[in-house]
């Protein structure tokens, strides 16, 4: 059973594998995606590689964007916990501070780092179905007042967005894996010399 049949995904989910599916998703984590890959030309090599580069661009911006409210929403469960304990916590970032945060990843999608020693220039799509879910989230009317929700809301809120974090996170993992995949067989190609540098240029294809 694949992972989309097994987490009881409705219609409402745009992350999980779904065997079969036609989004970029699907496509990249299909088994068939690295079955072949010491078997096709170079061309399909690279497009399958810049597939992949592109959704995992996708899947970090989406995964920033819910971080960015997880982190506000922490925050005035934390704030609570301490008034009504006490306590004071000097090192707890200002509103207006994580407010900055998450309009700041709104404003700049452009990230060259997607950990795990990884550097790209590749931009999140305009379109992507991670995005819009992700956007959708932070954009609840429900979260936009935090202050008029009890306790128990706030919690719920940070439970439904951590689990779509988490669903996003798991996507992306193996969606990297997926573009190492397609590295390391272009990185062979090279060093064994079935390929040149040549087969790189524009006249070459």
């Amino acid at each position: 059973m694949d992972r989309g049949a097994e987490a009881g995904m409705d219609e409402e989910h745009v992350s999980g594998y779904q065997r079969g599916g036609r989004r970029a998703l699907d496509r990249v984590l299909a088994p068939e995606f690295l079955a072949d890959l010491r078997t096709i030309d170079l061309d399909e090599l690279r497009e399958r590689r810049s597939l992949a580069e592109q959704e995992e661009a996708d899947l970090s911006y989406a995964r920033r964007l819910l971080q960015g409210r997880l982190d506000l929403l922490g925050a005035e469960l934390q704030q609570r916990s301490d008034v009504d304990g006490g306590t004071d916590v000097p090192a707890a970032r200002s509103d207006a501070e994580l407010v900055a945060r998450l309009t700041d990843v709104l404003a700049d999608p452009r990230r060259t780092n997607h950990g795990m020693g990884r550097h790209t220039t590749v931009q999140p799509s305009r379109v992507g179905e991670h995005r819009r879910r992700a956007e959708a989230a932070v954009a609840d009317p429900r979260l936009s007042d935090l202050s008029a929700m009890d306790d128990d809301q706030l919690a719920a809120a940070r439970e439904r967005l951590l689990e779509l974090e988490g669903e996003l996170s798991a996507d992306r993992h193996r969606v990297q894996e997926a573009m190492d995949a397609c590295t390391d067989e272009i990185t062979r190609r090279y060093r064994e010399g079935v390929a040149t540098v040549e087969d790189a240029l524009p006249g070459a294809r």
